[in-house]
This record gives structure tokens, C-alpha cells and sequence, in this order.
């Protein structure tokens, strides 16, 4: 089995920091804009997609900063892979920024890069903010 690459994406937005914690950290928020529908029950996340779902485990969150998940997967047990979503507030300018991080097989790094691309497109969308 080969490691997966992590990689972090930067993407500038247009929104309080609250506002945009409330989209990445809450079930309904998410489901505005990361998947279709999104279901907690305690630290387990079920993210809903049109024929699939995916369960990820809430590994750790700070009010108004940052929410990180880890995928359960059947094959990977592997603690040391997960998806962070990190709000950032340039103390001079005020700018807010999304960092993404997360983790992929080499081979399919531009799918997941694309993937974030789209997603973090409709949150924009969703805030009003593309």
C-alpha cells in the first residue's frame, strides 16, 4: 500500500469568520455546500452524496478556526491521514482565507485538487461571495 501525498490549498473568500464556521463545521452547513445531506450523531459525520455516503470521524475542531475529519474506511485505519478545513485572518489586511488540507494516492493529486476547486466554488456560491 503507498502513502498518500498531503496536500494544502489556499483559497481566498469573502465572509466572517463566524459566518463561514457555521458552513464548515455544522452538519447543516456542510450540506449546503460539501455534499448533499449530512447527518451527526457525536464525533461521526455521514456525509450523503446522490448513491454513496461516507462516514468520517471529527478528530478535532476550534470555534471560529478550524474543523478536522478522518475518513473511516474500511482498508485505512491509518489515524495519521484527514481533512482539515482552516479559516485564516491576515492580521493586517483583514483578507479570510480557507486552508485546505488533506491527503491523496499520487496518482489522482489533480482529481482531489479539481474536487476541492469545486467545492470550496459552491460554498462561495452559497455565501455569496463567488
Amino acid at each position: 500500500m503507498e502513502d498518500k501525498v498531503k496536500f494544502e490549498m489556499e483559497f481566498p473568500i469573502h465572509a466572517s469568520p463566524q459566518l463561514l464556521y457555521q458552513y464548515i463545521s455544522t452538519p447543516s452547513g456542510l450540506s449546503e455546500w460539501f455534499s448533499d445531506n449530512v447527518n451527526s450523531r457525536g464525533e461521526m459525520f455521514t456525509f450523503i452524496w446522490d448513491d454513496s455516503e461516507e462516514t468520517a470521524k471529527l478528530l478535532s475542531k476550534k470555534s471560529g478556526e478550524r474543523i478536522k475529519f478522518r475518513w473511516l474506511t474500511d482498508d485505512d485505519d491509518d489515524a495519521s491521514y484527514f481533512f482539515e478545513i482552516r479559516i485564516q485572518v491576515d492580521e493586517i489586511t483583514k483578507d479570510v482565507s480557507i486552508i485546505v488540507t488533506d491527503f491523496t494516492d499520487e496518482d489522482e493529486l489533480d482529481e482531489a485538487k479539481m474536487l476541492w476547486d469545486n467545492q470550496i466554488s459552491d460554498l462561495k456560491q452559497v455565501l455569496g461571495s463567488a
